[in-house]
């Protein structure tokens, strides 16, 4: 089996960086002087602009080392790396800017600058999407694997073990399981389904010592938290290292974070990204931007549509109803009428069904198309809405739901959106209200620029008709 020392692909990585930086050092400069592409005047020798791109190529690695970009690999997504590469250039930018107007400097082309600083970016961002990509090729082939050993072969360390399974790509592979209760649990244990019961806790130590083995998954009852120091000491002995999964982790985030009060650690029970200040902003400024676009693009369309319900129903052209947004504030939502005009109080408190005699011919068709949206962007607008978040439900059914429906309020402390993850992924309509809300949670806690994008596009992607849309 091929195995790599953790310190020596970090090593690799540092390596490989400063390595593109320099090579795309003489790519910018090449474009810039070289290649007859730019104009430009008498340039400053080359070795000037090396002396800084070496300067920068230890900038970027040196911040790199201190934001933890260089930590292991295995079990992050590519997004986390996205935003960090551009976060870790932004500021070897900025310092590098610092350093060339306190030794006047002044000379450097801003042109080559400019290509020097998106190059380096797309360049890392492609190989190491390049890297991630062989090695998860490798991976599930069988290489490059990490050796885990449960301990707890309870339903946890069961439900650990059927998650490492359905990802072979991240190159984990079960040993086995140590549970004081090995002899009850034998005869009712799946050994056809489960890799075996090696012992009890009691053979932690043998078993560390005469197997290989990286990573020790402690997945007790809270009842075993005594025999956590033992572990943890006959783990830290051998240099395995220990990750603990908390039997109430029902109950925490996707990606929990900690806190820290008086020298004691606390679990982050619902951290949400979107609690940034500087992610909220990010998030308003796309909003307002994409919003401005789609209505610019559609204005045709909206035209039409608006043409459409005066010609085939008497009554406005848009209906407006009252939703829950964020922090459960009330709003009114815009959508082009695609009813008979009827009480307020029915529209609020009744589903549409696929045969809804209140539907008008050309209503069913915007609704069909989710045309009968598109006045939402003006929504976004006026700060309602969210291009992409939980869609907005009736106060009438939000009281129903909150008591019927485990964690439905979360979905309140986002701004509510036009798509969102439930939606592009099928679950509109007659679809189950627990799976949207599972789908929304998970986007509220691992929400991120890039997984917006990537929403938007799949929402594009899947088509705009929809059975369930009645």
């Amino acid at each position: 089996m091929l195995r790599k020392n953790q310190r020596f692909l970090t090593q690799l990585y540092i390596l490989a960086d400063y390595t593109v930086i320099q090579v795309m050092f003489l790519f910018a400069y090449w474009i810039k002087f070289q290649s007859g592409l730019m104009a430009h005047d008498n340039p400053l020798p080359i070795t000037q602009y090396a002396k800084w791109s070496l300067i920068y190529g230890v900038i970027a690695v040196i911040i790199g080392m201190m934001s933890a970009f260089y930590s292991p690999k295995r079990k992050k997504r590519f997004a986390d790396d996205f935003f960090r590469i551009i976060q870790v250039h932004l500021i070897s930018l900025f310092v590098l800017l610092s350093l060339l107007f306190f030794f006047k400097a002044v000379h450097i082309s801003r042109e080559y600058l400019a290509i020097y600083m998106v190059g380096n970016v797309l360049a890392i961002l492609i190989y190491r999407y390049g890297v991630k990509q062989v090695l998860r090729h490798f991976r599930e082939k069988g290489y490059n694997k990490q050796y885990v050993l449960i301990l707890g072969a309870g339903s946890l360390g069961k439900r650990f073990y059927d998650k490492l399974r359905q990802h072979p790509e991240m190159g984990y592979d079960v040993i086995g399981f140590l549970d004081d209760q090995y002899g009850d649990l034998q005869s009712e244990f799946d050994e056809q389904k489960y890799k075996p019961i090696l012992g009890t806790l009691r053979d932690l130590s043998k078993i560390i010592e005469n197997r290989l083995i990286d990573e020790v998954i402690i997945a007790l009852p809270l009842e075993a938290h005594h025999k956590f120091p033992y572990i943890i000491h006959a783990c830290e002995k051998a240099g395995v290292r220990t990750l603990i999964i908390p039997d109430f982790f029902d109950y925490l985030p996707a990606r929990p974070t900690f806190d820290n009060f008086a020298g004691m650690p606390l679990i982050n029970v619902r951290d949400i990204p979107l609690d940034l200040m500087s992610n909220r902003i990010l998030k308003r400024m796309f909003d307002i931007a994409f919003a401005l676009i789609a209505i610019m693009i559609t204005s045709p369309v909206l035209l039409f549509i608006a043409i459409g319900i005066k010609l085939t129903s008497p009554g406005p052209i848009l209906f407006k109803q009252e939703r829950v947004g964020l922090n459960r504030r009330n709003f009114y939502m815009y959508k082009f009428r695609s009813m008979k005009v009827s009480s307020d109080q029915v529209a609020d408190t009744q589903w549409t069904t696929a045969d809804d005699p209140r539907k008008t011919k050309f209503g069913s068709l915007l609704r069909k198309t989710s045309l009968d949206e598109l006045p939402q962007f003006f929504n976004v607008l006026f700060g309602h809405m969210s291009v992409v978040g939980p869609r907005p439900e009736r106060p009438y059914f939000v009281e129903q739901f909150k008591e019927e429906v485990p964690k439905y309020m979360v979905k309140h402390h986002v701004r509510p959106g036009i798509t969102g993850w439930a939606q592009s992924n099928g679950l509109r309509g007659d679809t189950s209200i627990e799976e949207r809300i599972r789908h929304d949670i998970f986007y509220i806690e691992n929400w991120s620029l890039l997984f917006d994008i990537k929403i938007i596009w799949k929402t594009i992607w899947n088509g705009f008709v929809n059975k369930n849309a009645y």
